[in-house]
């Protein structure tokens, strides 16, 4: 008993659990009076606890636990542990609850959403994709229905009206960027009819850090289509006849390249003797910047997959494909000419949400992951959240072996190949942890040519990757996978029957190789994860290079180790922790990342504000009728007169309305072409923030008042057609097709190392 509450009470720095664990024997007292009740008498019990308000008191707390430890009982034929009940409680006092892999945290968080929807919150449940929101809404469905609440899900495929009926239940799972794309679109409704997205009140958030940190970086853009895009094969061609480090050269951190001199000579005398920094031809250096950045830093198989003659780009988070989303258009462009496809169309950015804004939205946030407490910093600074970490229901008893360190990226290759052989012959189950699909698929023939016959799941087959995962665990399998955190489907020995299940733990249960340690330690974390579920025996051992990209982008200088052995294993401590030391760094550069993400986000957020709080009243106060009124009264006199009082305000509507989003989209371009630019402002030794600030906020001076000018004269051309007012014919017009840009957010770099390949495409040769 000690031991079992000194393992729930969690680790040092996390929110205190005493309080959730006095309540377990009360909880339990509960029980067996609940299970003498019938499934109506159960229905009702819930219905009495959904009369008083959040949050809830002692009593009330322990009878919302015991009823939903007995409906899952019930309905899923599982009880819940005491550790999935604390996590409960932690999630309705609006913390992140840390539980390991396999501990439950699906049915966790559903508890959870119970609790608050039955004090009358409406509650949004958001996940990493949507195969698991799906998964999970359907999944815990009969557990919802014994207690009186309706569930809905989304997904990319949902109509408008599935997406309105689902969003009308009590509990809503989606995928973060789905709604974030459903609040977006809301944003260019032009009636009340049209909205999809209620207001919010609890976002319950699965894989937190995954979502809350990784998913962060990548703003949620929403863009319309233009004019049909022009492939630019030629200098597609011609960059791809550029030699690497002559011609051009990479950045160490692989996010900016550049032409050298011998560069920009060859690129000019292939284009017939121009000149690139001429100011008569504008774009032709940026064609060509696109052209090589397309072709040096963006690559397939790793950054992108070609699937049914279109790129599709990668999550790198993830390493799952980014359906309906691209990079901006001249990128976009650049890289499908690279890959000889049909150009696709271009577009405008009309609007653009990120992660933080989109989940700060809710009054009530919480969530629940393997790995909060690695993060902990970031939630509490972005989020204002505090991570709860709740020991697993049995101890972890998975052996973690030190790191294997080797002098080359080949000879590494070879030592895992020899261990997957070794660990094969015993039957024991192995997952393979990759960095990328281009690295899985390099070792899988590998494997397969040592006569190791494995599955690959990586971004080309993620259609199937539940399946693939859940067969993980089965004797003598070996799972090659990329980027194998966050994808939420256990894996139990013996396989998802877990038919040989006392078989594979003979083995020693689960075996991880991680083929290269991640840029997060928590990444890290998440793969050993995967083994050792529910005090299963486990094991997992990382195998480094000092080629590895994680050494040589953020130690590019670390040299002077000495091989340990004819394999070129280095054994010497101190270059051990030189990998420590280069993911620390790596850690500390996505933090930065992060960090510019939200302080760059600030002032866009609160003008952002001010346009869509203008916006209400012209759709549910008419405001843009009230004005033009008053800035055009002849005018509307006379319409009304003609059409009707109804016909005016509709027009007025999208008048106003059209003018407001036109003019954010415009600013909305003009903010991002600062940022752009504010790089220059390092070299001048001003804070490039500060910069970007001081120009942002007198450009959005006025724009109300510009938009209601544009607005009046506009309306003052309305010209009635058949009884109605053409507003098409006056100039407003709404695009015809939407899609989503992948965009990595990076505004500055605080090295000036990173900017010298910009700045000498900007300012010219030496």
């Amino acid at each position: 008993m000690a031991e079992g509450v000194r393992r729930l009470l969690g680790k040092p720095g996390s929110v205190s659990l005493q309080p959730y664990i006095k309540l377990l024997k009360t909880i339990e007292e509960r029980e067996e009076a609940l299970r003498k009740l019938s499934d109506a008498e159960l229905t009702e019990v819930a219905t009495e606890l959904g009369n008083a308000e959040l949050p809830y008191d002692r009593d009330d707390l322990a009878e919302l636990c015991a009823l939903g430890r007995e409906a899952a009982r019930r309905t899923l034929g599982e009880r819940p542990f005491d550790t999935q009940l604390i996590g409960m409680m932690a999630l309705l006092d609006g913390h992140v609850a840390e539980m390991a892999t396999g501990e439950g945290k699906t049915l966790t968080g559903a508890l959870a959403a119970v609790g608050f929807a039955l004090r009358g919150q409406r509650v949004h449940v958001l996940s990493v994709n949507d195969y698991l929101a799906r998964r999970d809404a359907e999944w815990m469905r009969p557990l919802y229905t014994l207690l009186g609440v309706e569930v809905g899900w989304i997904s990319q495929e949902s109509t408008t009206e599935e997406r309105r009926a689902a969003y009308a239940a009590d509990i809503t799972y989606a995928s973060v960027s789905e709604l974030g794309f459903d609040v977006l679109r809301d944003r260019l409704a032009t009636d009340v009819s049209e909205l999809v997205v209620p207001e919010p009140n609890v976002a319950i958030i699965d894989e937190a850090d995954s979502v809350l940190v990784d998913e962060a970086r990548v703003p949620l853009v929403l863009a319309g289509a233009a004019e049909p895009a022009e492939s630019d094969a030629a200098m597609a061609e011609l960059v791809r006849r550029l030699r690497p480090g002559i011609d051009y050269k990479v950045d160490d951190d692989g996010r900016n390249v550049h032409l050298t001199d011998t560069g920009i000579n060859v690129v000019e005398k292939a284009l017939g003797g121009v000149d690139l920094f001429s100011a008569e031809d504008t774009t032709l250096l940026s064609r060509v910047n696109l052209a090589l950045h397309a072709h040096a830093l963006l690559h397939r198989d790793v950054h992108y997959v070609v699937r049914d003659g279109k790129v599709r780009l990668i999550n790198e988070s993830r390493g799952r494909i980014a359906l309906l989303q691209r990079w901006p258009d001249g990128l976009q462009a650049a890289v499908e000419a690279k890959e000889h496809l049909t150009p696709s169309e271009t577009g405008e950015v009309l609007d653009s949400i990120t992660v933080q804004s989109l989940v700060l939205r809710y009054p009530i946030r919480c969530g629940m992951t393997g790995t909060a407490m690695a993060v902990a910093e970031q939630l509490r600074e972005f989020y204002e959240l505090e991570g709860a970490v709740i020991a697993p229901n049995k101890p972890n008893i998975r052996i973690d072996e030190e790191d294997r360190l080797y002098a080359t990226a080949e000879e590494k290759e070879e030592a895992v190949v020899e261990k997957v052989k070794e660990v094969h012959a015993t039957g024991r189950p192995i997952l393979i942890g990759t960095q990328d699909v281009a690295e899985s698929e390099r070792l899988a023939k590998r494997l397969r040519r040592a006569g190791l016959e494995c599955v690959v799941l990586n971004a080309k087959n993620d259609a199937e990757e539940a399946a693939v995962i859940a067969e993980a665990g089965t004797y003598g399998r070996i799972t090659v996978s990329t980027q194998m955190a966050g994808r939420g489907t256990d894996i139990r020995l013996g396989g998802s029957d877990m038919r040989d299940r006392d078989r594979v733990v003979k083995t020693g249960g689960l075996y991880v190789i991680g083929y290269g340690r991640y840029p997060s330690s928590r990444l890290d974390d998440q793969l050993r994860g995967r083994a050792g579920r529910q005090g299963d025996p486990g094991g997992s051992v990382f195998y480094v290079s000092v080629e590895d990209d994680l050494i040589t982008t953020n130690l590019p200088e670390a040299k002077g180790y000495r091989v340990s052995s004819a394999d070129g294993e280095i054994t010497d401590p101190a270059w051990k922790e030189m990998v420590n030391h280069a993911q620390r760094i790596a850690e500390g550069q996505l933090l930065e990342l992060h960090r510019n993400t939200w302080r760059y986000n600030q002032i866009i957020d609160v003008q952002r504000s001010v346009v869509l709080e203008q916006r209400r009243a012209v759709l549910h106060e008419d405001l843009g009728s009230r004005q033009l009124a008053v800035d055009c009264p002849e005018t509307y006199q006379r319409l009304v007169e003609e059409v009707g009082e109804e016909e005016v305000a509709r027009a007025a509507r999208l008048v106003t309305l059209y003018h407001l989003d036109r003019g954010w989209a415009d600013h909305n371009a003009f903010l991002a072409d600062l940022r752009e630019g504010i790089h220059l402002r390092f070299l001048g030794r001003r804070d490039p923030l500060d910069e970007f600030n001081r120009d942002a906020v007198p450009a959005f001076k006025g724009f109300l008042d510009e938009a209601r000018a544009r607005a009046a004269e506009m309306f003052e051309k309305l010209e009635v057609v058949d009884g109605r007012l053409d507003v098409a014919a006056a100039g407003v017009k709404r695009p015809s097709t939407t899609w989503t840009y992948m965009v990595q957010d990076q505004p500055f770099s605080t090295d000036l190392e990173n900017i010298v390949g910009r700045v000498k495409n900007l300012m010219g040769r030496d």
